[in-house]
């Protein structure tokens, strides 16, 4: 019998000797907007596999410009990269909406790890989407327009919560996406006049996600970008339980 229940897709994907190995070193917790999961500068001390909420890996500027480069909710660990131990991190990694989780520290997961190569296997399956996001998110900064940007993000934040509610505010997404507040609200008003979305006092409700995708199209329809599934994952849950 599996030690608890779980929505991370991580986590649902360890056979039951296996999360039960893990449990004895995860910690629950609570996981409040702006908490801080990794900072720039300092090695990462944790790894938490949330089970709702969203968070951001953000690149910041010498003059200070920040920028989201990658995000992660349920479909996988955070922070998406595996480093060494006294490794300093490059990106700050926070909660943009909050939710709960569970967290191991650095070194109790590299051990775990290390006896588990089966583990290790899905963990670089996950690795390897995120990159694939994070290559597609340089992609569409280059070639999509902002509207269409946020559409794509507004997809990537639904894909990863239930409902169709998102708390969000206007300058949140405009430092997400790197441009102006003036720039996101004239993109909100494009995707709410086509009926897609309704926005107001820092919430952001999905009305028509089939069209909202199909606005967004290969902004959207890109390898690593939607969280509700690990693409090929299944013949990864095949090694697992050999």
């Amino acid at each position: 019998m599996r030690p608890f229940e779980s929505k991370n897709l991580f986590l649902l994907h360890l056979t039951t000797p296996q999360i039960v190995v893990f449990e004895r070193i995860l910690e629950p917790l609570a996981l409040p907007r702006d908490f801080e999961l990794a900072s720039i500068g300092l090695p990462v001390s944790h790894y938490y596999f949330l089970e709702s909420g969203i968070a951001s890996m953000v690149a910041t500027s010498p003059e200070g410009k920040k920028a989201e480069i990658g995000l992660v909710g349920r479909d996988g660990i955070s922070p998406p990269v595996l480093t060494m131990e006294a490794e300093k991190f490059s990106f700050d990694v926070m909660m943009q909406v909050g939710g709960a989780g569970r967290r191991v520290e650095a070194r109790a997961l590299a051990g775990f790890l290390s006896d588990q190569p089966a583990v290790r296997q899905l963990l670089a399956r996950f690795l390897h989407g995120f990159f694939a996001q994070v290559a597609n998110t340089a992609l569409s900064n280059a070639v999509h327009k902002i509207d269409v940007r946020l559409a794509k993000w507004i997809l990537m934040c639904h894909d990863r919560m239930d409902g169709e509610e998102i708390a969000l505010t206007h300058e949140y997404m405009a430092t997400m996406l790197g441009v102006r507040r003036s720039s996101v609200t004239e993109a909100l008003h494009i995707l709410e006049g086509e009926h897609f979305i309704y926005s107001h006092r820092g919430l952001v409700i999905v009305r028509n996600r089939t069209s909202l995708e199909a606005f967004a199209a290969d902004a959207y329809d890109a390898p690593g970008v939607s969280g509700r599934s690990w693409p090929d994952l299944g013949q990864l849950s095949l090694v697992a339980v050999q």
